[in-house]
């Protein structure tokens, strides 16, 4: 089992943890990086789609960036929302063991991340407008490498990701691997939704229970019960799980 998750935009640095290994695609990694180093200030914010503060924080990142030395655990280089409820820092060692080998992290810059590989700070959202060696986007730059690595590594792959990088797997997927997406609901206005910082809250602390329960088999996934969410069967289908949260539940 492979758990799928989305990377954040904001970023550190924490180079006295331990960063175990190298990405997989480093060599794609550099060959972005010298593309966006060919790139004007003007171009790159356009690009990131970002205030000028922060267009002038990763122009300077990526003047100095050196993607073999002064890494991060990624893991622990992304802040978001669903990082901050995964709570890796709290995490012991047989968490750790367990995420090592069941989560990775997409990621338009890096393809995919497993939680210990040494990473530096970018900004680069697979869907930006990259054109590049005759591909039209990202989408394409990457083709079907983050499904093989994927199905690689086992042939039921459990979807926490946004559409915007799961659209970067599902499509280059054989047959033979099952994919899952969980979707955290509520009742809004007379009509079930799902609400984007609450989503991102319940796939960090899915992660995270998973994470301590040492879940193996994928049935069990139905038992995760967190923030008032909890497993519909009348909602959900064979390749789409549904947790709506109940009245009153947390949050």
């Amino acid at each position: 089992m492979r758990i799928i998750i989305s990377p954040a935009k904001k970023m550190k640095v924490q180079t006295d943890l331990f960063a175990a290994e190298l990405p997989q695609f480093l060599e794609e990694a550099e060959e972005l990086k010298e593309w966006l180093r060919e790139k004007s200030p003007r171009e790159l914010q356009s690009l990131w789609g970002c205030s000028d503060n922060i267009a002038r924080q990763n122009v300077q990142r990526l003047r100095t960036m050196d993607l073999r030395r002064n890494l991060t655990p990624a893991l622990l280089a992304y802040e978001g929302t669903q990082y901050q409820y995964m709570a890796p820092l709290v995490f012991e060692e047989k968490s750790w063991a367990y995420i090592q080998e069941h989560l990775r992290i997409l990621s338009g810059f890096y393809g995919i991340l497993r939680p210990l590989d040494g990473v530096t700070p970018y900004r680069l959202e697979m869907q930006a407008k990259v054109k590049i060696g005759g591909h039209r986007n990202l989408y394409e730059f990457w083709g079907d490498k983050l499904a093989k690595s994927l199905e690689g590594e086992g042939n039921f792959i459990l979807n926490l990701a946004s559409q915007e990088y799961a659209r970067a797997v599902i499509p280059h997927l054989s047959p033979e691997t099952s994919l899952v997406t969980c979707s955290f609901l509520e009742e809004h206005g007379g009509k079930l939704v799902q609400k984007g910082t609450y989503a991102k809250m319940a796939r960090g602390e899915m992660v995270r229970l998973l994470a301590e329960a040492g879940t193996r088999k994928p049935e069990e996934i139905k038992t995760f019960s967190s923030g008032g969410y909890v497993y519909s069967p009348e909602l959900s289908g064979e390749n789409q799980w549904i947790y709506v949260k109940e009245k009153g539940g947390d949050r």
